[in-house]
């Protein structure tokens, strides 16, 4: 039995094998539990083994190349065609080995082990930026209903909430009951904001040690955060043939509908990482907030933008932009620099 494709369907506890020879005829069917994965790779000879890029997969294709194995990972949408009639493990087994023996299939690059502490790392910190927007528009909704109001602004509640739980001319609006709570929900807050803050210091170090990630910071609207996010998530620029790919894979680029020769272009397709797309559009807003105040060819291409197609278009169109930017300075280590004329 000479395996030369092996596809594997992951899962937690119980993974479904299916091999193919060279002429891609299918021989091996086989079941395995966790423990007996490994050791059933590390014996077999080395061939192609195809995944879908979900929970664990980064891991398997370490182990799985340290046994001298060439693996790829496939986004699950590029295997879900080839899943012939009723959905189990057996034909989504074969389904990645039809996927992945395409000519044309695109693959997910393996992450490393300290690209994935940095994933880590910005997961938490969004989860915990998800709770302190939810502790304080709580505390805002639940303040609203004694007849109170805070002024807009991140910081408006650290500001005046103690105020108003601490002055004397306040006693009539809430109860000793109600104070505490809010007491309670403050302090809520600021160990949340302390833990993002502190989150915050350990992507700052990185960012400094990383030389990769002070040459993307140097690019307006992308910052430590954004660099960071980029490097965890598209360690080898190589992988895509230019910027648009990668402009492309973060779903910056407008989806097609196209057919009779008819060429309709529609929203950005919203593909690929959402986080990393976020920070990229949050970048750019920004720097569109600060575009009236300067003459450079890049604020010229931006104000004209603006004025022909609005500010929410531009603000995409300029996230494109510094996407493509972004894959020219880490595919061809070159140093950002303002172009001489308006784009």
């Amino acid at each position: 039995m000479q395996i030369n494709v092996l596809g594997i369907d992951l899962a937690k506890s119980v993974f479904q094998l299916h091999g193919v020879d060279v002429n891609h005829r299918a021989v091996l069917k086989k079941q395995l539990s966790r423990a007996k994965l490994p050791e059933f790779i590390a014996k077999l000879p080395p061939c192609l083994i195809l995944m879908e890029s979900c929970v664990g997969a980064h891991a398997w294709g370490r182990k799985f190349k340290s046994f001298g194995h060439a693996v790829k990972l496939i986004a699950p949408e590029f295997v879900r065609p080839f899943v012939k009639s009723n959905k189990n493990d057996a034909i989504d087994a074969e389904a990645i080995v039809e996927a992945g023996i395409r000519p044309n299939m695109r693959f997910v690059a393996i992450n490393t082990i300290d690209q994935q502490d940095l994933q880590v790392i910005h997961r938490v910190r969004e989860r915990l930026v998800r709770q302190k927007v939810s502790t304080m528009n709580q505390i805002r909704g639940l303040v609203l209903e004694y007849g109170i109001v805070f002024p807009k602004g991140k910081n408006s509640i650290g500001k005046y909430l103690p105020e108003l739980l601490s002055s004397p001319g306040n006693a009539s609006l809430m109860t000793d009951l109600t104070r505490t709570l809010f007491t309670e929900l403050l302090e809520e807050l600021r160990v949340i904001m302390e833990r993002v803050m502190e989150y915050d210091r350990k992507i700052e170090a990185i960012h400094k040690a990383h030389p990769v990630c002070q040459r993307l910071a140097t690019i307006p609207g992308v910052g430590p955060l954004t660099a960071t996010a980029i490097i965890a998530s598209v360690g080898d620029p190589k992988m895509f043939e230019n910027g648009r790919q990668l402009s492309a894979y973060l779903g910056l680029v407008p989806r097609q509908f196209s057919t009779g020769g008819k060429d309709r272009l529609l929203g950005i397709s919203k593909r690929g990482d959402p986080y990393i797309r976020k920070l990229l559009i949050h970048g750019a807003r920004t720097v569109v907030q600060w575009v009236d105040k300067k003459e450079n060819p890049k604020s010229q291409w931006l104000k004209k933008l603006i004025a022909r197609r609005g500010i929410n278009k531009a603000t995409v169109a300029l996230a494109n932009k510094n996407a493509r930017v972004i894959w020219v300075l880490m595919a061809r280590e070159e140093n950002y620099r303002e172009s001489a004329k308006a784009a």
